[in-house]
């Protein structure tokens, strides 16, 4: 994908993220299957069929860009997967030292800047 981009006469380097990004994508609002073994599975394949394009959309994002991780709904609540999965504690970048931080956001909060 990053190179479709330069295809394009873009420079994929200049929009890069200059820190690693993880994006967990949490859930959806939305139950259609409840009271099922397969429950979980219909729902989720339920969400991943609404939300094709946007999920196409972060799948190249996480193919473009080097420093970015796209991780999928499903893999469990976004505090879980940070805290057992994602957090670095410290980001060590050719000796400089910086700490790792987390900004979420959901359909009941939103960041103003």
């Amino acid at each position: 994908m990053r190179d479709a981009m330069n295809k394009l006469g873009s420079d994929s380097n200049k929009i890069t993220p200059l820190v690693p990004v993880d994006l967990v994508v949490h859930h959806s609002v939305q139950v259609d299957v409840a009271r099922s073994e397969n429950a979980v599975k219909a729902n989720m394949d339920l969400e991943f069929e609404r939300n094709k394009e946007r999920f196409a959309f972060l799948i190249w994002g996480s193919t473009a860009f080097h420093n970015m991780l796209v991780v999928p709904p499903g893999s469990g609540i976004v505090h879980q997967v940070n805290l057992e999965y994602l957090d670095r504690v410290v980001f060590n970048t050719d000796g400089q030292l910086y700490p790792d931080s987390v900004v979420g956001t959901d359909t009941h909060t939103s960041i103003q800047l």
